[in-house]
């Protein structure tokens, strides 16, 4: 068991999501319950599921966290889209948002990397 703050992507991961909170809070009061809400929920999921799987007893518990993870900044990231073409967020918020969900996805995959090889 490891302390999921001490984690560079769990940061990062708190970081986007902190973004996503700010940036989707300017959408239109009518998305409260519609692209906010899925936003926010798939967003916060990501150190969510990092800092649950990051209490877990073995490596391949882990891993499954993370790809939990990945799925919900995977969602994030067509969220991203849509609300840009939504015009909800402009471009340079979504391409700033977007790179830093990509960064987080290619963190996950790293991460899920090497606890594959430790596991062999």
């Amino acid at each position: 068991m490891q302390d999921f703050r001490q984690l560079h992507v769990w940061r990062k991961a708190h970081d986007l999501t902190v973004a996503v909170y700010k940036a989707s809070a300017h959408f239109p009061r009518s998305e409260l319950y519609g692209i906010i809400g899925q936003m926010r929920r798939a967003c916060a999921s990501v150190p969510t599921n990092i800092a649950e799987g990051s209490a877990m007893r073995s490596d391949r518990e882990f891993a499954r966290f993370l790809a939990m993870a990945m799925g919900s900044a995977s969602e994030l990231e067509y969220l991203l889209l849509l609300a840009k073409d939504l015009e909800y967020l402009d471009r340079d918020e979504f391409e700033a948002l977007t790179k830093e969900t990509v960064s987080v996805k290619r963190m996950l995959s790293s991460l899920m990397g090497k606890l594959k090889a430790r596991e062999r």
